[in-house]
């Protein structure tokens, strides 16, 4: 596994907190000329450490009021098969491979309760999924995709 260096950790902070700054703008805060910083990110996103850039949405203000945690119980030699099943599903945000009780836990989101029902109904339509427990959140508290570095 490769290693980044500081500058490299620098610029990762500076794109997690906005990755809309420019470039240049970005270069000019950090001192650094800015064919460096684009070397540096092209770098970065070639070796797979930056996946992608993106947008963090207000969901509710778009009306997904109802976030749901679901835990699932599957016939074992299929977990993969249904995880990749949940996956496609424009409603689920993350899909995680688990251990414990559950073997898989997946945050979804959905515009009513109806939606919700409808979506663990369908769940349960599946002939390997043994079991789901469902918990509604009442709000969040934290959300975010930034990690330490």
């Amino acid at each position: 596994m490769e290693t980044i260096d500081q500058l490299d950790k620098i610029i990762l902070n500076e794109l997690m907190k906005d990755s809309r700054k420019s470039i240049r703008m970005l270069a000019r805060k950090l001192g650094i000329p800015a064919s460096t910083l684009h070397d540096r990110v092209k770098k970065l996103v070639k070796r797979g450490i930056i996946r992608g850039f993106t947008v963090l949405l207000d969901e509710a203000k778009l009306g997904y009021t109802v976030k749901a945690l679901i835990l699932i119980n599957v016939d074992g030699k299929h977990i993969l098969e249904v995880e990749e099943q949940i996956a496609e599903n424009p409603n689920v945000q993350l899909v995680l491979d688990i251990t414990g009780e559950f073997d898989i836990a997946i945050l979804a989101v959905f515009k009513s309760i109806g939606e919700l029902d409808n979506f663990v109904k369908k769940l349960l339509k599946n002939p390997y999924i043994k079991q789901t427990r469902t918990s509604i959140a009442f709000r969040v508290v934290k959300q975010t995709h930034n990690i330490p570095l």
